[in-house]
């Protein structure tokens, strides 16, 4: 890959612009910090890394080993200066607007996260209200949580690397939304994050919609095999995948799942084990699967898996939607009302979803060592929403082990993760993990996959 090797400096763009002698050397210091300091030049490569269709973080970054970034105190704010980006980031030598937009989050994020939460007493990260306060300051800070609006923002999960008719019905489904308005938050990434936002940019101008927010949510171990696409106007990166995923159900008024992997599948035992709970029973929170006819199938094997392992209740959490961006759009501009509804009577903000009760399994970072993979409790003899708890970690360990540096070194350490429990469970998740690999689901297509996981009967 073509490198600019050239010094390269930014002033802010959209973040960071007015800023104290104070704050500019907190964020030099905290940008150098040992920890701090190689988890924003990953996320740096990863803005900059446009249009990359790898999505093997190892890669990455040996690719670019000798990218570096630093910040440049000035008596009126700062800079970032930078060489051995990649060339996709410039035009006729200039860095994209967007993209220098998206390098200042980045510093935004991960300076506010040390200084702000992590070395703050007054967040107390060991309980599930402490956990949610500090996903609320994060979210506010990069000012996605806007007050006086109406509810109108659409999650939209799936696969990066989908096929393209289901690309491009993800773009319809986008196009449908933005014409009634709907906003749209994904991963950020390619595939079925960026369908929906490029749908919804057409829909949005159509109806003569300007300021449409197309919103990016991501966390430092997945962005970089994930770099933001870039429509992508608004970005803001959790401290890890389970912040991410809170981050969506709190700020987002619904969600609609397209096609994907693992990934994909982690993020819907996500929502289903939280609407699963008791204390959650009366919270409306409109939930739609779809996608194009091709794409039957592989709903219905995600459903089959789901009767198997957590039953009709939580089937009927959802519903199913094939090949009908229209209905899909009109489901979820109705399902949105509701939750207006239900929020005003509650008292309950537009902006964040504070009534809804996530329990600590599902805030708590999994951490996808061999040894907490093979402890996972998979047995039917458990409550509902934590079968679905750790069947949600499993996957998550499959996904750290596809794309996510630290779990590649343990599988290349120690070989694949060792998956056990229910018989039943065991071969309906083989069964779905192999229906995956079969539909390319796994990695980009025309790339070898080698699981990283072995299942237990």
């Amino acid at each position: 890959m073509s490198k600019n090797t050239e010094t390269t400096r930014i002033t802010p763009h959209g973040q960071l612009e007015i800023l104290s002698h104070l704050e500019v050397d907190e964020l030099k210091q905290s940008s150098e910090h040992d920890s701090s300091y190689d988890t924003f030049r990953r996320c740096s490569l990863a803005v900059l890394n446009v249009g990359s269709i790898v999505d093997d973080t190892k890669q990455v970054l040996e690719e670019h080993y000798d990218f570096d970034i630093r910040v440049i105190p000035q008596a009126r704010g700062i800079k970032l200066e930078f060489e051995n980006a990649p060339n996709s980031a410039f035009v006729d030598g200039h860095v994209m607007t967007g993209i220098q937009e998206q390098l200042f989050a980045v510093l935004r994020d991960i300076v506010y996260v040390r200084n702000q939460i992590t070395s703050n007493q007054n967040f107390d990260m060991s309980t599930s209200e402490g956990i949610t306060n500090a996903v609320f300051h994060i979210l506010r800070n990069a000012n996605i949580l806007r007050p006086e609006t109406e509810p109108n923002l659409v999650v939209c999960w799936g696969g990066h690397s989908i096929r393209r008719l289901e690309y491009d019905y993800t773009k319809e489904v986008g196009y449908a939304l933005g014409l009634r308005g709907l906003d749209i938050c994904t991963g950020c990434g390619p595939g079925a994050m960026k369908g929906p936002m490029k749908g919804a940019t057409i829909g949005h101008s159509k109806q003569r919609i300007y300021g449409g927010r197309y919103i990016g949510m991501t966390e430092p171990g997945i962005i970089t095999a994930e770099s933001p696409n870039p429509i992508v106007n608004e970005l803001v990166i959790l401290p890890d995948i389970e912040k991410r995923l809170e981050s969506f159900v709190r700020a987002g008024h619904g969600i609609v799942v397209f096609p994907g992997g693992v990934g994909t599948a982690e993020e819907i035992l996500y929502i289903l084990g939280i609407l699963l709970n008791p204390e959650n029973t009366k919270v409306p929170f409109p939930l739609v699967l779809t996608g194009p006819e091709s794409s039957r199938d592989y709903f219905e094997q995600i459903d089959q898996f789901i009767e198997l392992t957590l039953g009709r209740e939580a089937q009927d959490l959802y519903e199913v939607i094939i090949n009908d961006p229209v209905k899909v759009a009109q489901e979820m501009k109705a399902g949105i009302e509701i939750v207006r509804t239900f929020r005003r009577e509650n008292s309950d903000a537009f902006y964040f979803n504070w009534t809804l009760k996530i329990a600590p399994e599902f805030q708590q970072p999994f951490v996808p060592t061999h040894d907490n993979v093979a402890q996972l409790n998979l047995d039917k003899e458990q409550p509902k929403h934590q079968l679905a708890a750790n069947l949600r970690r499993a996957f998550s360990a499959i996904v750290a082990g596809n794309v996510k540096e630290e779990g590649i070194h343990a599988i290349e350490q120690n070989g694949p993760f060792e998956i056990s429990g229910d018989t039943k469970i065991m071969q309906s998740l083989d069964q779905l993990l192999w229906s995956f690999i079969e539909q390319e689901r796994m990695k980009i297509p025309g790339t070898c996959y080698s699981p990283c996981y072995t299942i237990i009967n």
